[in-house]
């Protein structure tokens, strides 16, 4: 159990860490979903393309809408947006720089898809044969144009009868094939290239800029987890004193019916409950850390929380 939670505090205090992990299993899950999908294009003149198409973008999309939803931050970051002012001010550039994480987390696993995609041919000969030219290939003279994009529909099934036997069909689909897995290559090599350039050319801006908003980022994200963190702590040892009164009103009962019910000494216990002892005090707690978050400033924060404890005492019976 130690092991288990050592692990858990681990991933809990690296969230990049574990948004790199799931991006990850995400990549090799669109992987393995494409090679396990069974792809039967319709070979049909009005179907093929939207069937094509649609299996090279729809998952992405779905996978992209998955890594949004799988990131942590995405939440925290559109807390920063919509939260008030405050006592604090709001920098743009941290939100962009949180936009910019979660949308490269975002889009590797659809990326892989695309190029995994691009790269077999089955798509794209399944979308694009009803647009080949046929005068390009033998096997189509003597025929109607509306017979030839029946046999165009037909060239993504080899076990059809119409065109099993045409010497078109393997020629169309090779051509396809050879630009869909151009194009992959393609995309593969530009991203290399653009990831290559942002490697090499980040120290050639504002370091010190570029540090401060990742530091500052973290923070945001560190920031709502402990509070989320405390929130429980404080949640528990209120419920806790809420039940222990309410045993304590009925204590009467209890005795008459025999029961022997430990009771626990909290008197001598750490109070965790800061003053607030009623449920319009925390409410009105949330409310102020939401509306007018604290400026980031530990002396300014001491002095406020001092004075809000003074305030709390004075107001308690």
């Amino acid at each position: 159990m130690d092991r288990f939670r050592m692990i858990f505090q681990y991933f809990q205090s690296n969230s990049e860490s574990v948004m790199n992990g799931i991006c990850g299993l995400l990549a090799l899950a669109s992987v393995k979903m494409y090679t396990s999908f069974d792809f039967n294009c319709p070979c049909l003149p009005k179907y093929n393309m939207a069937y094509g198409l649609g299996i090279m973008f729809l998952p992405p999309m779905a996978l992209f809408l998955c890594g949004l939803i799988l990131n942590r931050q995405s939440l925290v970051m559109l807390e920063e947006w919509k939260r008030p002012t405050g006592g604090r001010k709001k920098d743009l550039a941290i939100i962009r720089y949180m936009c910019s994480s979660i949308m490269q987390r975002a889009m590797i696993a659809p990326v892989i898809w695309i190029i995994v995609t691009l790269l077999d041919g089955k798509c794209l000969v399944c979308a694009f044969s009803g647009s080949i030219d046929p005068e390009k290939f033998v096997g189509f003279a003597n025929v109607t144009p509306t017979q030839t994009q029946l046999l165009l529909a037909k060239v993504p099934c080899k076990d059809d009868e119409l065109m099993k036997n045409n010497p078109a069909r393997k020629a169309i689909s090779r051509y396809l094939k050879c630009w869909s897995q151009a194009l992959g290559w393609s995309v593969l090599l530009i991203l290399i290239v653009v990831a290559f350039l942002a490697r090499s050319l980040r120290p050639c801006f504002n370091q010190a800029a570029f540090l401060q908003t990742r530091y500052w980022s973290n923070y945001i994200d560190i920031e709502q987890k402990i509070f989320d963190e405390t929130c429980c702590e404080h949640a528990r040892d209120f419920a806790h004193k809420c039940i222990l009164h309410f045993f304590e009103s009925m204590q009467q009962e209890i005795k008459l019916r025999r029961f022997n019910a430990p009771r626990e000494e909290a008197d001598g216990e750490e109070d965790h409950l800061r003053g607030i002892t009623d449920q319009e005090q925390m409410n009105e707690l949330l409310k102020s850390w939401y509306y007018s978050k604290p400026p980031l400033d530990t002396n300014r924060c001491l002095k406020g929380a001092l004075s809000h404890w003074e305030g709390t005492k004075m107001h308690l019976p």
